[in-house]
């Protein structure tokens, strides 16, 4: 059984201690169930899961396409953070160069779920594409762990158009980038200025900056957003004295009652239709062995619903 990373690092009574904090749950509230809370990144407890050695096995939760070659790979973006991704190449590069695309996102996700069913369904489609864990996310690098930083994740974008164009299969006048979710909004940023990338797609992006002042479809009043910037001011002082931040408990957990966008979610990422530890966006929901998990799904076809529920952020 997959033991709670909380617990692993000796972090169950902070853990527990945050869970009984009501400022916290005002948060939650105020961020619809901590869905978008990467953007205030310093409350993640989901400790980084160190990378396995998985040079030879499958370890997405997808299963592993005929029509393409796959390669683990890393690259550096100018803050000097080094990222982890997965190439994708057409089986057939008999054609000289071909167009390329980086695929990121969503929030909390790793390249092993939904960016890399993307990037492989691009790839089948004659693409050369790279899926990337983003700077403090997954198997990058970047410290603390499961933050989100929008200039450094915009220039993780800048820096998988990098990777891609210094390649001898890509075409570098012809790179594209897809956005999922809330890495949407990188994708744009990244476009507004970077002119070497010729296309881009936010997929079911969301406005951020919205959701994090007024919560999901403006549920939060200006007093909610008061009082939780009140309680964050306050918490770090807390955190000042310890040296270490405090974090918001798992979420993702279903009680009912819950907007069906909330339970789509749910449905992906913390079963085993697409679930991974690495994952923030999976919580701590899903109690059962990894491997079991990717066998399950290196032996079933992709249905198009797969591919369409991938898009949940």
């Amino acid at each position: 059984m997959r033991k709670n990373p909380e617990t692993e690092n000796g972090n169950s009574q902070e853990v527990a201690k945050v869970q009984s904090d009501v400022g916290r749950r005002e948060l939650l509230k105020l961020t619809g169930i901590g869905v978008a809370a990467a953007g205030v990144g310093s409350l993640f407890n989901i400790s980084r899961v160190e990378a396995q050695d998985m040079s030879d096995r499958w370890d997405k939760v997808f299963p592993k396409s005929a029509k393409v070659d796959h390669q683990k790979v890393t690259f550096k973006n100018r803050y000097g953070i080094t990222l982890a991704g997965d190439l994708y190449l057409p089986k057939d590069r008999s054609k000289g160069r071909l167009a390329a695309l980086a695929v990121g996102g969503p929030f909390g996700a790793v390249k092993e779920q939904s960016s890399g069913l993307y990037a492989q369904t691009m790839a089948e489609r004659g693409f050369v594409t790279l899926a990337f864990d983003g700077s403090f996310t997954g198997e990058s690098g970047g410290e603390p762990r499961n933050v989100a930083s929008p200039d450094i994740n915009t220039e993780d974008f800048s820096a998988a158009v990098d990777f891609l164009g210094l390649h001898s299969s890509v075409d570098r006048e012809q790179i594209g980038i897809i956005g999922i979710c809330g890495w949407g909004g990188m994708a744009l940023n990244a476009v507004a200025v970077d002119k070497r990338v010729k296309a881009v797609v936010a997929s079911t992006m969301y406005d951020m900056t919205r959701v994090m002042s007024k919560g999901y479809n403006d549920s939060a009043t200006a007093q909610q957003r008061t009082q939780t910037l009140e309680q964050l001011s306050r918490q770090r002082w807390q955190d000042a004295e310890k040296g270490t931040p405090a974090y918001q408990p798992p979420y993702n957990a279903l009680k009912g009652g819950e907007p069906q966008f909330l339970v789509d979610y749910h449905d992906y990422y913390s079963t085993p239709r697409g679930y991974h530890p690495r994952a923030v966006n999976s919580g701590n929901s899903l109690d059962a062995d990894y491997t079991a998990v990717v066998h399950e799904h290196a032996n079933h076809d992709i249905h198009q619903g797969d591919f369409a529920s991938a898009q949940s952020c």
